[in-house]
C-alpha cells in the first residue's frame, strides 16, 4: 500500500516540480513512509499533521506550499469520508454562533501574550502590514495603521469603533496621532488585559464582548482581520451591526484576508490547530452581505504584502523561541512554523489567499471617494 501511495504522491508532487528526497529547497525529505498514505487520503490535514509529527521536512516549507497551490494540487487529492463529513458539518451548522463566539479567543489569542510579543512588531499588530516604502516590520505596520487612518479620513475629535481590536494597536495609534476616541472589542481575555495596559492614559476603551452586542453611534468603524472569524452564515448580521452603529456620514474600513472562491469552511488543518471555526470570505459572499447596507467606495488588494509579513513573523518567532520554549512543546514549535510558512506560501502563490481593504459608506460620498494608496 505504501509503495502505491508513494508512487501516487511522487506523480502528484511532480506536477508542481516538487521531488521526494530531492536536492532543491522546495523538495520534501521523508522521514516516515506512512506519510504517503496520510497525505493522499487526508489532504491538507494529513500533510500538516505529519509535518508536526516530524514525518517530513523541507528547507523551504513556504515554497513547497506555494508550488502546490500554484499547480492546484489541493484539488487533486482525494479525501476520506470522515473529512468530507466534517466539511459537511461546517456547512450545516452555524459554527460561529453567538454561543460559540469566544472559542477562538480561548483557543488562539489566549495562547499567551509572550508568544505574540516575541513574534509581532512593537505595536502588536496581528494582521497584514503595508510594505510600501518600508524596510522593517515596525515601519510596515505603522504604514498600515496610517493607511487606515487616511482611508477613513480620520479627524480629531471623532469617535471610532474597532471591531476585533486585538491588543489595541490601531486604537493607540489613532488616539496618539489623530486625537480621537476609540472603543475596541475583542473576544480574548489576554488581549483585553495587555491591551488596556498598552493603551493606558489614552482615550481608548477595550471591551471583552461579541460584535453582536455592540451599540452606540460612531463617526468611523474599522475592523482589521476579524471577519475571518465571523462565518458566512453571519456576514449579513455583521454588516447590519456596523450599519446600525455608523453615523449617516461615516466610513467603515474592513481589512480582511479573502478567498478567490466561495467556500463555507476553512481548510481542516487550520481549523483544527490554528483558527477554530474560521473561514475566509470571497468577493461574492461579502458583496451579498453588503448589498443594500453600504456603498462600496474602494477595494484595495495587497495580498503579496502578507507573504512578507508572515516571513517577518516567522523570523521573529524562530529567533525568539528560546525565550518562550519552556511554555510550549516541540510539537507546538513545528505546528507554529508550519502555520506561518504555509500561510506565507499561500499568499505568495496568489491562487487562494488575498488581502483586501474595503472602504464602505452608508449613503455614498457626494462627489466621490478619493482612493488612498
Amino acid at each position: 500500500m505504501n509503495n502505491k501511495c508513494k508512487k501516487i504522491a511522487e506523480e502528484i508532487l511532480g506536477l508542481a516540480g516538487v521531488k521526494i528526497n530531492g536536492s532543491n529547497p522546495w523538495d520534501i525529505q521523508i522521514h516516515n513512509d506512512e506519510f504517503y498514505k496520510r497525505a493522499i487520503t487526508e489532504g491538507e490535514l494529513g500533510i500538516g499533521e505529519s509535518y508536526m509529527d516530524g514525518w517530513w521536512d523541507a528547507e523551504k516549507v513556504d515554497e513547497v506550499i506555494c508550488k502546490i497551490l500554484r499547480a492546484q494540487l489541493d484539488e487533486k487529492i482525494q479525501r476520506k469520508l470522515s473529512i468530507l463529513l466534517r466539511l459537511f458539518t461546517a456547512r450545516l451548522f452555524n459554527l460561529q454562533s453567538k454561543r460559540r463566539a469566544f472559542i477562538i479567543g480561548e483557543k488562539h489569542y489566549d495562547l499567551g501574550n509572550d508568544l505574540f510579543q516575541n513574534m509581532l512588531d512593537k505595536r502588536m499588530n496581528y494582521s497584514c502590514a503595508y510594505w510600501k516604502d518600508a524596510g522593517s516590520l515596525d515601519k510596515a505596520q505603522e504604514n498600515k495603521l496610517e493607511l487606515i487612518c487616511r482611508k477613513i479620513y480620520l479627524k480629531p475629535g471623532m469617535r471610532v469603533l474597532d471591531i476585533g481590536c486585538g491588543w489595541g494597536a490601531f486604537g493607540k495609534f489613532a488616539a496618539e496621532k489623530y486625537n480621537v476616541e476609540v472603543v475596541g472589542i475583542t473576544v480574548s481575555k489576554e488581549q483585553v488585559e495587555l491591551g488596556r495596559k498598552l493603551c493606558g492614559g489614552l482615550p481608548v476603551e477595550i471591551r471583552l464582548m461579541d460584535y453582536r452586542d455592540v451599540n452606540g453611534k460612531y463617526d468611523r468603524i474599522v475592523s482589521v482581520g476579524m471577519i475571518e472569524h465571523v462565518g458566512y452564515k453571519n456576514y449579513k448580521t455583521f454588516f447590519e451591526v456596523a450599519n446600525k452603529c455608523l453615523k449617516d456620514e461615516g466610513l467603515f474600513l474592513l481589512h480582511t484576508i479573502g478567498n478567490i472562491k466561495s467556500e463555507k469552511a476553512n481548510d481542516l488543518w487550520t481549523d483544527k490547530y490554528i483558527f477554530p471555526n474560521g473561514m475566509l470570505p470571497s468577493v461574492a459572499q461579502l458583496g451579498k452581505a453588503i448589498e443594500n447596507l453600504f456603498v462600496m467606495e474602494d477595494w484595495h488588494n495587497f495580498g503579496t504584502d502578507y507573504d512578507k509579513t508572515l516571513m517577518a513573523w516567522f523570523n521573529n518567532f524562530v529567533m525568539n523561541w528560546d525565550k518562550i520554549k519552556n511554555k510550549y512543546s516541540e510539537r507546538f514549535f513545528r505546528m507554529w512554523k508550519y502555520f506561518l510558512l504555509s500561510a506565507a506560501g499561500s499568499f505568495r502563490s496568489r491562487r487562494r489567499d488575498q488581502l483586501w481593504q474595503i472602504v464602505l459608506s452608508k449613503n455614498g460620498i457626494l462627489g466621490g471617494y478619493l482612493s488612498v494608496r
